[in-house]
């Protein structure tokens, strides 16, 4: 039975390149860094081509504004620790009912330092609301902390224009920090039309390893107060690495966004992504939305979060795609189609404060749906079938 991996949002298969980088690097250049031997300073390339990679994909002028980590969680958490060093008892933070825990504990947790923290409401359609966003923002806001896409639902915000009413509202005085984890596999990114402060992802969402990535803008993080040792180099990017990196993982990184380059044309690294992204980006939509239209037409079924076809403003849709079925749970669902070979995921994925605010968690959550640039129309036709004969449409 061939499986048909629809979990991309929970993190996506990997290339064979991808494997061969991570292989390669322990076969031939497995060291620690700064050392004056060959494999070493194999090794210090080996992550110079990795944030120059990185920095390409994210439109990035500069690698030192490309930092690494275990995950996007362990680096919001090393930020959270530093950014309320200078901060006061009083201070705010906005966070919004929509995002990954991964965006919100760590903010939630600096209440016993005396920051008040924020959150901005989510509409039952699964958007965000601005206006209450907007609301929440003042003078003593130090950062706004959002997703550009939900894992949850799949609705994409509308950053440039949060980033708009915070300086509006904000005097200057507030950053912005981006969770892209769910933004970055499925859509181009270019950090200098909307300029973030900090803007995080994860290369095992987009084909590539178990890394976390950070981008600061130039100069920020130079100025933060991270938790280091002493040794640990004082300069962007380095500051905020602790310990000894993944390397091999790493070398894995630069692999996968070689494979996202290799769909697209150009002349440099930065525009056969773009050019590859878009592509993705269109495939993609147009297999999910082959899924929200045919779903949709199941007795009992709700398609949870925005629909396609009503971007409007900035806000959209990622190929993600949730919903819940009457007189069935996401769990009876979900373990039924993995037997059939179909892998989709059931609950909250993290994001259980948006789950709670629509009504479901005492129904299981959602199932959840991820279309990635590997998934076919075929596969949807399995799906929508399975759902169907689970769910007793078809008896």
């Amino acid at each position: 039975m061939p499986l048909a991996y629809l979990d991309g949002p929970a993190g996506t298969q990997v290339p064979e390149r991808v494997i061969d980088a991570v292989s390669t690097y322990y076969r031939t250049s497995n060291a620690n860094i700064h050392g004056l031997f060959v494999t070493s300073q194999e090794t210090d390339r080996t992550l110079w081509e990795a944030r120059e990679a990185v920095a390409a994909l994210l439109g990035a002028a500069d690698w030192r504004t490309i930092s690494f980590g275990a995950n996007m969680t362990t680096l919001t958490f090393s930020l959270a620790h530093a950014l309320v060093r200078t901060w006061e008892p009083g201070d705010e933070v906005v966070i919004t009912e929509l995002d990954h825990e991964a965006n919100r504990g760590p903010w939630l947790m600096l209440r016993e330092r005396g920051i008040v923290v924020r959150e901005a409401a989510v509409r039952q359609d699964g958007t965000l609301d601005l206006d209450d966003l907007e609301a929440q923002l003042g003078e003593r806001t130090r950062l706004v902390a959002v997703g550009w896409a939900a894992n949850a639902l799949g609705t994409v915000n509308d950053v440039a224009g949060i980033r708009e009413r915070m300086d509006a509202r904000c005097g200057g005085g507030a950053r912005l920090l981006i969770d892209a984890v769910h933004y970055a596999p499925h859509f181009p990114i270019d950090v200098a039309r909307f300029d973030p402060d900090f803007l995080l992802c994860s290369a095992y969402k987009f084909y590539g390893p178990h890394v976390g990535l950070l981008y600061c803008r130039p100069g920020l993080l130079d100025t933060l107060p991270v938790d280091k040792l002493a040794p640990q180099e004082d300069e962007a990017p380095y500051r905020i690495e602790t310990g000894t990196l993944n390397h091999a993982a790493i070398a894995g990184v630069t692999a996968a966004i070689e494979y996202l380059a290799s769909w697209g044309a150009g002349d440099d690294l930065r525009s056969r992504l773009v050019s590859a992204m878009e592509g993705i980006a269109a495939y993609e939509h147009t297999v999910a939305r082959e899924y929200y239209d045919r779903v949709r037409e199941i007795p009992g079924v709700e398609v949870r979060g925005p629909g396609f076809g009503e971007e409007t403003a900035g806000v959209g849709r990622a190929p993600t795609v949730s919903i819940t079925v009457e007189g069935t749970t996401p769990q009876h669902l979900a373990e039924e189609l993995g037997e059939r070979g179909i892998l989709v995921w059931d609950g909250d994925f993290y994001a259980a404060r948006v789950i709670e605010v629509l009504g479901l968690a005492e129904r299981g959550g959602v199932l959840r749906t991820g279309i990635s640039m590997y998934n076919t129309v075929e596969e949807i036709d399995r799906l929508v079938r399975g759902i169907a004969e689970i769910s007793g449409a078809t008896r």
